[in-house]
């Protein structure tokens, strides 16, 4: 799995111009499968970024995870992380698991996000066509494979 993580201070998702997930302050998690994808990576990848210490302590030093800072998290599925553009200028989606295996280990992802913050995690639409609006908090983005564990 992959996943783009962004600090906001606030995100959204819209989809047919009605708001389906809004967070305040916290993360918004963008998260591609591949077929090779597992439970395990899902649980791995969870743990990670909820232990990620991004959000400033008193001293304005990034110490603090998003679960010490009280943040939320909004997750949304994205089977571009797996995008390949070695090849012309179109890219290929075959790295991206299909539909039928990425959405249960998407939703696998958000179960384990959910326990390993200890509240619910709101998303888009898997497979929707989905607007997403967001302000960058620092800005701060990391980039995640549980593949090479970086």
């Amino acid at each position: 799995m992959r996943a783009v993580i962004q600090r906001v201070c606030e995100a959204a998702v819209t989809v047919d111009d009605h708001t389906v997930a809004r967070i305040g302050g916290g993360l918004l998690v963008l998260c591609g499968v591949a077929p090779s994808d597992s439970i395990a990576a899902a649980d791995w990848l969870a743990h990670k970024i909820v232990a990620l210490r991004i959000f400033d302590d008193d001293a304005g030093i990034m110490n603090r995870s998003v679960r010490d800072s009280g943040g939320e998290i909004l997750t949304v599925s994205q089977f571009t992380l797996h995008a390949s553009t070695k090849k012309g200028a179109r890219p290929s989606y075959s790295g991206a698991a299909s539909p039928e295996v990425a959405q249960p280990l998407f939703d696998a992802f958000v179960d384990a996000l959910e326990r390993e913050l200890g509240r619910q995690v709101p998303t888009g639409v898997f497979g929707a066509h989905m607007q997403i609006v967001l302000t960058n908090d620092g800005p701060v983005t990391l980039w995640i494979d549980s593949a090479t564990r970086e």
